[in-house]
């Protein structure tokens, strides 16, 4: 899921840089929209290919909602960490460097941690099969994202 969350949020970048670049930069209220979309999308795939149930949907989609959050969250944080270093260049100390390398490291421990405190709430709602079918379905959007986004630049 570490993977596949940086994967979307990669694709989600790449599909946004070349729209912001033929258009003004988004504004912010905009952007929070787009992500909302973005988001009910997910959830909508996820749960026709876990088969979900109404009330399987009520229960594990805010959770899931929220373990996402919580993923970009950490995210977030090491890339700013990453980005600052990178701007600063030469004028880094070794210690910035460090902490930057550090972030970027254990950003995975980081999401696997958030991942297996949300795991025990999706055990209490979801069958074994779906548990495991939720990776597969989390593989399957990030590749279809992928995939709209590769048509997309055919067609321009």
């Amino acid at each position: 899921m570490r993977h596949i969350a940086l994967s979307i949020i990669l694709v989600l970048s790449a599909i946004i840089l070349p729209i912001s670049a033929q258009a003004q930069r988004p504004s912010g209220r905009e952007r929070e929209v787009w992500m909302k979309e973005m988001q009910q999308f997910k959830n909508d795939f996820i749960a026709k290919k876990l088969n979900l149930t109404e009330e399987q949907k009520a229960k594990f989609l805010p959770l899931y909602n929220s373990m996402d959050e919580e993923i970009r969250k950490a995210q977030n944080e090491a890339e700013q960490l990453y980005r600052q270093t990178l701007k600063k260049g030469e004028k880094a100390t070794d210690l910035e460097y460090e902490k930057a390398a550090e972030a970027v490291y254990e950003l995975k421990g980081r999401e696997n941690t958030i991942e297996m405190k949300y795991f025990k709430d999706y055990k209490q709602i979801l069958s074994p099969n779906q548990l495991f079918q939720l990776k597969v379905a989390e593989r399957d959007f990030t590749r279809q994202l992928m995939k709209q986004h590769r048509s997309q630049r055919k067609a321009k």
